[in-house]
């Protein structure tokens, strides 16, 4: 582990873990297939250590039995003193080699054991509901993979088999220094208590400027990622003076906090180092003090001090390796704890299932590709339905809330039949994008939230919460107002919408879009990879990708939130007329920027705070000379802008 004013050492805030005992043991569970692994790893602790304490043990005899009864002799037999020293370099080297086969199998262990619990935790991700990515931020989310692992694999495969070795040494060193003299052993113990006290003062000082530094690195941080983003808009305005005015004062306050905890931490290195040549100092001379009455000979003296070394090191090491292993642990809670959250419920037993749907409406189900879909609906008598997918939903008294002291939509009720094409209009936060989410069954609508327990939302007739999650999802097709694209080729992210398409479809999809124009013209076509969230694409061009990957998928609900809102009038319209067809016989839910784009749909609702205050068609709206009216001729108050369809 790193030394003082380095990761985990004296001087950093460090993170204690709430169930030390609890965590361990489920960090242990991990590590349960490397049994036979980790006793070698604790024979070869053993054997490390017990080489050392044996070559120093070899100390007292070497200058006792041998170099000084040599002294002055004109021709002494070194044959013994030979061997002797034979012995001691083979036992050195045996306890290197001890060593570095401990090494090497703890960074197996930890690799693997790291591997197993990222991979755990990636899946469980998967399982989570959207609700939990709304409530935590995509940085919390990433440093579970990032700084806390890395923090379990430095604990993992350095951390702990230093500490079990340290503590190891220093037991069996406190036992021959023991042997060796009780008196030098105290004046050690003194030194050792007086030098922890010393550095743990510094340290509780230095912890409160460590605090202060990370939060000042934050600031920086956050300014620095948020002008990269922002660049544009700053060249766009001259800002560029005063951008570096204020980064100069967050990088003064972030160099004044980090000098001021560094130098705290810094100090300890030396100083731990200084007092521990003290400490070997004083120990020396009251050995020699102990040699001049004769109380000891230069052979003990030589073997206490090297054992004083071995002794005081590991203390000092295993101080510095607390607040690391405390930090590491803590990290392991938390990424535990991630992988404790409840996963998504599905309760749904309806699947969408491959159909033949004869001329006269039998309906049974295929067990190939047919083109056709049908929901198979297992009741409780044993029997088996078969409800053809057509694409209707209607909502039934919706009230709900994303928490409980705070109602989004109050008693909605509409029905959207198949190939009608609905679109939801109101002010931002009127619950437009809430009622797709429900739509989606990204959230559910508790039973009984009305008080007379009547909430529901049917899918071709059957309530939504019998039909399982993936294939509700299955039948639906969405593009979202932020656009997201995948690491990839272009034909890759229209795939995305159905992994099996071919080629064929793909550019079937784009075309559809209006997308196939502008991707013919890239420099591989439809081969051209896109990373960075496809920041070599114009922002109408990544909307257009979207467009088309909802369309390869051949639902038959669209749901479009804002889909045309980076897409210029022209584009928009030619997208219009494409996407016409794809409409045919699809249900459609329009959430749209520009109302002109609503004006042929077959029912507009408009939405003001969680209730539908008018629904028609547009002619029917217009006479009416509401809201809507109000919204599509820009009759609206200045102060009303914000009052818009997005």
């Amino acid at each position: 582990m790193p030394g003082p004013g380095g990761r985990g050492g004296f001087g950093r805030p460090t993170q204690k873990p709430k169930n030390v005992k609890k965590t361990i043991k489920r960090l242990l569970s991990y590590m349960g297939e490397y049994k036979g692994l980790l006793v070698l790893v604790f024979f070869c602790i053993i054997f490390s250590s017990g080489s050392m304490i044996l070559g120093t043990s070899l100390l007292k005899p070497i200058l006792n039995d041998y170099i000084i009864p040599l002294i002055g002799q004109e021709h002494p037999d070194l044959s013994n003193f030979v061997t002797l020293l034979i012995i001691m370099v083979c036992v050195y080297l045996f306890g290197s080699l001890v060593m570095y086969a401990n090494n090497r199998i703890m960074l197996h262990i930890s690799s693997r054991t790291l591997y197993r619990v990222r991979k755990e935790l990636f899946n469980h991700l998967e399982t989570l509901p959207l609700r939990y990515f709304d409530t935590h931020t995509h940085g919390e989310l990433m440093s579970r993979f990032t700084n806390d692992t890395d923090t379990l694999r430095d604990m993992l495969s350095q951390a702990l088999p230093q500490l079990f070795s340290n503590s190891l040494t220093v037991i069996v060193s406190f036992i021959m220094m023991l042997t060796l003299s009780p008196l030098l052993t105290l004046l050690v113990c003194l030194c050792i208590v007086g030098m922890v006290a010393l550095t743990g003062a510094i340290a509780k000082h230095s912890a409160q400027a460590f605090r202060d530094q990370q939060m000042n690195l934050g600031k920086v941080n956050g300014y620095i990622e948020e002008l990269i983003e922002g660049q544009k808009v700053v060249k766009v305005f001259c800002r560029e003076k005063q951008s570096k005015t204020d980064f100069a004062v967050l990088n003064d306050n972030l160099c004044e906090a980090g000098t001021r905890a560094n130098t705290l931490a810094n100090i300890l290195g030396p100083l731990m180092n200084n007092l521990s040549h003290i400490s070997y100092a004083l120990t020396a001379i009251a050995g020699v003090l102990l040699i001049i009455t004769g109380s000891l000979d230069i052979g003990t003296i030589a073997s206490f001090l090297m054992l004083s070394k071995n002794f005081s090191q590991p203390v000092t090491n295993m101080a510095q390796m607390l607040n690391g292993i405390l930090n590491s642990l803590a990290g392991a809670e938390r990424i535990f704890a991630l992988i404790d959250e409840n996963p998504e419920v599905d309760d749904g037993y309806v699947t969408l299932v491959n159909a033949n749907i004869l001329p006269d409406g039998t309906v049974t189900e295929a067990f190939f590709p047919t083109g056709q879909w049908a929901w198979k609906h297992p009741h409780q008598d044993g029997t088996t339905t078969y409800t053809p997918l057509a694409g209707e939903v209607q909502f039934d008294d919706v009230t709900f809330g994303y928490v409980p002291e705070k109602t989004v939509l109050h008693d909605i009720v509409m029905t959207a039949k198949p190939g009608q094409k609905i679109a939801l209009v109101g002010s931002t936060g009127s619950g437009k994008t809430t009622i797709t989410n429900l739509i989606n069954r990204f959230y559910d609508v508790p039973p009984g939230e009305d008080g007379q327990g009547s909430s529901k939302i049917r899918f071709d007739g059957i309530n939504i919460t019998k039909i399982k999650k993936a294939d509700l999802r299955r039948s639906l097709g969405m593009v979202l107002q932020d656009t997201h694209l995948f690491t990839g080729t272009i034909a890759d992210n229209i795939r995305f919408g159905k992994l099996d398409a071919s080629l064929v479809e793909v550019e079937a999809a784009a075309k559809l879009a209006n997308a196939d124009y502008f991707i013919r013209h890239l420099p591989q076509g439809y081969d051209t990879v896109i990373t960075g969230d496809g920041g070599n694409l114009s922002q109408g061009q990544r909307q257009l990708l979207a467009i088309a990957r909802a369309a390869v998928a051949d639902p038959p609900v669209l749901i479009l939130d804002e889909a045309t809102s980076s897409i210029d009038t022209r584009t928009e319209a030619l997208i219009e007329k494409g996407m016409d067809s794809l409409m045919q016989n699809r249900t459609v839910f329009v959430i749209a920027h520009r109302l002109s784009t609503v004006r042929n749909a077959d029912m507009i609702l408009v939405l003001e705070d969680g209730r539908i205050i008018e629904r028609g068609n547009h002619d029917e709206l217009i006479a009416l000379k509401g809201r809507y009216y109000r919204l599509y001729t820009g009759a609206f108050e200045e102060a009303s802008d914000a009052v818009h369809v997005s």
